[in-house]
């Protein structure tokens, strides 16, 4: 690990197949970059994701997870699906609830589906003691107004790749999530997002990769990973005109105090 670098990456998901296949690389690779905490998120397709993930925590250190069901899976989100979910939150390496949460872009999960989902995690994360991760994609006004009527799990809540405008940062802000930002800031057409960047208070701010997806310039149109997670500390930095190292622990003291997480 690089003793200069204070990174962290709050979103990853390194059971994805173009990331197993060559995990052990993959995670030296982000040890190199100066990652002291990674937060591996499931909840894509089957449980089997989170099962695989929980796992992947269970043998790093420097390694957490996140179990829940994806909006697009939400038609999947039955009781069965829920205690399951239930049983994996017991390992002490689970740190929060999700991805959950709301989009209206691709649909493929029916809306009434996707909000009983959303409404039965935000309730497993009040039990479980868990912060609720956010997706959320064309569906702000909706999902701030199911949390407000469910409420905010008592350890919190983050809005994951955040890619609104000034607005809607404000809003959920106002609710009391945190804002996390990935590589999608480093696009030539992210403007409206950039934008947004400076709105968040430092106590609200987190970074994420979202990798295999959403690989920051100048890596996009390749399979992402959490080292290239530097690219997007750097880019905030600039944006809220201060001290990239100084933003970094920040940022890293910010997800420790989220995700409750003890660093490696």
């Amino acid at each position: 690990m690089n003793p200069q670098s204070n990174l962290v990456d709050t979103h990853c998901h390194l059971a994805d197949p173009k990331l197993r296949v060559d995990l052990e690389a993959i995670l030296d690779r982000a040890r190199t970059a100066g990652l002291r905490m990674m937060v591996a998120v499931g909840a894509i397709g089957s449980i089997e994701c989170d099962r695989e993930t929980v796992a992947i925590a269970e043998r790093n250190a420097d390694v957490y997870a996140a179990v829940g069901v994806h909006p697009h899976d939400a038609k999947d989100c039955d009781d069965e699906r829920i205690a399951q979910l239930r049983d994996l939150a017991q390992s002490s390496r689970v740190v929060a609830i999700g991805e959950s949460g709301l989009d209206f872009h691709y649909m493929h999960s029916p809306i009434e589906a996707q909000e009983t989902a959303l409404r039965r995690q935000l309730e497993l994360a009040h039990e479980v003691n868990r912060p609720i991760v956010i997706h959320c994609r064309d569906a702000e006004a909706r999902l701030a107004a199911i949390v407000r009527e469910v409420g905010m799990p008592p350890r919190g809540g983050v809005i994951h790749c955040f890619t609104g405008d000034a607005a809607a940062a404000r809003e959920f802000l106002a609710i009391g999530f945190y804002i996390s930002f990935s590589g999608i800031v480093t696009f030539k057409s992210a403007a409206t997002l950039r934008e947004a960047v400076p709105v968040v208070p430092a106590e609200r701010l987190l970074a994420e990769t979202d990798a295999p997806y959403l690989a920051p310039e100048p890596y996009r149109g390749k399979v992402n990973e959490p080292a290239f997670i530097a690219r997007t500390f750097d880019v905030l930095a600039r944006l809220r005109n201060c001290d990239r190292d100084a933003l970094a622990a920040r940022i890293v003291a910010n997800a420790a105090r989220i995700f409750n997480l003890a660093p490696a």
